[in-house]
């Protein structure tokens, strides 16, 4: 019997063994995909990245090589103001032998810093100890830190481990309970709490603390370990819960629990590539968009009543939600995380009016920036409803959103149709020109240059001006409404909708084309003066599939003339060859946004120009600067001539809209 029981446990021995080399095996494709090394400065510092996962509001990176301290950078907290760093390594380990001595040099003996999906991980080694320390997150509450220490000497060793921090913010106080350091802060309702395991004590001054862990023994060879439990926690979440699971986890297990679902994630997107990207770096990709997607991702808290993404954590203005990121993050997050999709949407619809409005964005806390109210954005909230529910067939979500969908649809025409020509506007509720910019998304575009302001109501205004991109979108919004309708039983809504959409499709081939040029082109109120500008919103009809075979041909012509929109990162934002273009700081005027290009690129595809679409698609992804290089954040935008990469960094849409382009329908 005994002979038999040790053959099982050497079976499962090695069957875990194997387990672990296969995740380790498929994790190496997310392998330092994005850069975390910095050494913070001030709490403001964003100069380097953060790593977080399952939609914790707090993030860690490493120390980099001018650092002489031990541990993580961070953590960088989203909690409170717009992102800030509680300290460059708060929860810093000094090993001290038994004269006092530190036993390791963290900046001369680091060996190896390594970032996956699933954790962040990093090694010092002199010749008396091997340090190896690992962090992942547990819950979208807290992370777990191990601390692996082994005598690499020939003598026995004894240790005294001792951690510490100083706090770059002044509003922090610190209180010790237990093995427990508390964190309270005067600008945030989220607590935080550290838990030293096996801590003798800890002690607390205004910024700082200092807690001393029981000393350990190690004999030659001998391996012990050290943990901590990092957890900030909002008013609406249970601490005494949290703490419970915390207690109940077993590190190791944990984390080889999360490579394996960061593991199954990746086999499930790779195996749905197009086959024109099986190479491996194209995969890298994949994993540096998932990442940037993870990275954004926050769970519900106070005003933000579920789950979904953050524009950019990296960037100081965009910690909220807003209308069409989440529509295009949610079609996104449907190809691997219906749920979280599904969040993504309803995040937006928690804010809908009684008359259907959404508004443009959403925070946590509106005592540092209010909700946006002025204007709500382009409508694609059916289109990602419907997207979702291709992925996983929950009839029950179409049920729930398809009234609220219909609500917010009618708006339109009830507040953005000022002559009641079944044209929409872009516009406002609160009667200003630039919040009517701001509804189309494309806040400083050159073809509301000259653009003014009508008044519909009291609360509703919109410009002189008919936009195609709206209205290709109402068109693609009626389709969806229709499928929806069809699958609820609702014949006579659907056959209406779908009537809705084929009257659409015929004023807008009419109204906005221009056979001359071959473009779709805004036009003034009464559709009889066209406003020639040529922009991207000119091939959203394709997307759209709104164009007819004889636009499209003519329309696919000039996006891939060189002179026009076929730059070295193709599809700016308006021609090369307009007066107006602005590739370096345009915005909207010249630079590259990938939804944008997405959307042409696919619109191609719809009629049938697959090879123009993959050339296109192909230089996106090679002429874009870093996009497939280690370590390099996908940016909001890029310059279309030089591929540099600009304003923001770790942009959720353009990591989504890769993503998209990599993968089969």
């Amino acid at each position: 019997m005994n002979c038999i029981f040790r053959k099982i446990i050497i079976a499962f021995f090695f069957i875990g063994v194997v387990v672990a080399q296969q995740n380790e095996t498929s994790l190496k494709l997310s392998k330092n995909v994005l850069d975390y090394k910095g050494n913070p400065k001030e709490a403001k510092d964003r100069t380097s990245l953060v790593f977080s996962d399952k939609g914790a509001w707090f993030g860690f990176g490493f120390l980099d090589n001018e650092s002489v301290k031990g541990g993580f950078s961070g953590p960088y907290l989203l909690t409170e103001q717009n992102g800030v760093w509680l300290s460059n390594s708060f929860v810093a380990l000094q090993l001290l032998d038994e004269k006092g001595n530190n036993v390791i040099d963290w900046k001369e003996n680091r060996v190896a810093q390594n970032s996956f999906l699933s954790h962040l991980e990093q090694t010092f080694k002199n010749d008396k100890v091997n340090v190896k320390e690992e962090l992942f997150f547990s819950s979208g509450h807290s992370a777990l830190l191990q601390i692996t220490i082994t005598n690499s000497s020939l003598e026995k060793i004894k240790l005294s481990p001792v951690f510490q921090g100083t706090s770059f913010l002044d509003e922090m106080s610190f209180t010790q309970e237990k093995e427990t350091l508390k964190i309270v802060s005067k600008k945030s309702n989220a607590v935080g709490y550290i838990q030293f395991f096996n801590a003798n004590s800890i002690s607390t001054t205004n910024n700082d603390y200092k807690a001393q862990i029981k000393e350990i023994e190690l004999q030659p060879k001998e391996t012990k370990e050290i943990k901590v439990a990092i957890s900030f926690i909002f008013p609406q979440y249970s601490w005494e819960e949290e703490k419970k699971k915390i207690t109940a986890s077993s590190f190791m297990a944990d984390l080889e629990q999360t490579k394996l679902e960061k593991k199954a994630l990746l086999e499930k997107v790779l195996a749905n590539k197009k086959v024109i990207y099986s190479d491996a770096i194209y995969s890298k990709l994949v994993s540096k968009t998932l990442l940037t997607l993870q990275n954004n991702t926050r769970i519900a808290a106070e005003g933000l009543q579920h789950d979904g993404l953050f524009p950019s954590y990296h960037y100081e203005w965009f910690n909220g939600f807003w209308a069409w990121d989440s529509w295009k993050h949610a079609v996104a997050l449907a190809r691997y995380d219906s749920a979280l999709a599904k969040n993504q949407v309803r995040a937006m619809f928690d804010y809908q009016d009684e008359n259907g409005f959404i508004p443009d964005c959403i925070y946590r806390d509106t005592i540092i920036e209010p909700n946006n109210y002025r204007n709500t954005k382009s409508p694609l909230a059916a289109w990602a409803v419907w997207e979702i529910y291709k992925q996983d067939k929950d009839r029950h979500f179409l049920k729930e959103m398809y009234p609220k969908l219909k609500k917010y649809h009618n708006w339109w025409y009830s507040n953005r149709d000022h002559d009641k020509d079944g044209i929409c506007e872009f516009g406002s509720t609160d009667g200003t020109l630039i919040a009517a910019k701001w509804e189309s998304g494309m806040d400083n575009a050159v073809r509301f240059d000259e653009s003014l302001l009508l008044k519909n109501n009291e609360t509703a205004f919109s410009l002189n001006q008919e936009s195609v991109d709206l209205n290709s979108f109402l068109y693609v919004e009626k389709n969806e409404l229709s499928k929806i309708a069809l699958l609820l039983d609702l014949e006579t809504e659907a056959k209406q909708w779908k009537a809705e959409s084929v009257a659409l499709k015929a004023k807008i081939q009419q109204q906005f084309w221009d056979s001359s040029s071959g473009w779709f082109f805004d036009t003034s109120l009464d559709g009889k003066n066209k406003i020639k500008v040529m922009g991207c919103e000119g091939y959203l009809p394709l997307w759209a599939k709104v164009a007819s075979k004889e636009q499209a041909e003519s329309i696919q012509l000039n996006m891939l003339n060189e002179s026009i929109f076929n730059t070295y990162v193709p599809l700016p934002t308006l021609a090369v060859n307009e007066p107006k273009f602005a590739p370096d700081n345009g915005y909207w005027r010249g630079p590259i946004w990938l939804d944008q290009s997405y959307f042409g690129i696919k619109g191609l595809e719809k009629y049938g120009y697959i090879d123009e679409a993959n050339s296109l698609a192909r230089k996106l992804i090679h002429n874009a600067e870093g996009v497939l290089e280690e370590g390099e954040a996908i940016r909001e935008n890029y310059q279309p001539l030089s591929g540099k990469g600009l304003e923001a960094y770790n942009f959720s849409w353009s990591a989504a809209h890769y993503f998209l382009l990599l993968l089969k329908e």
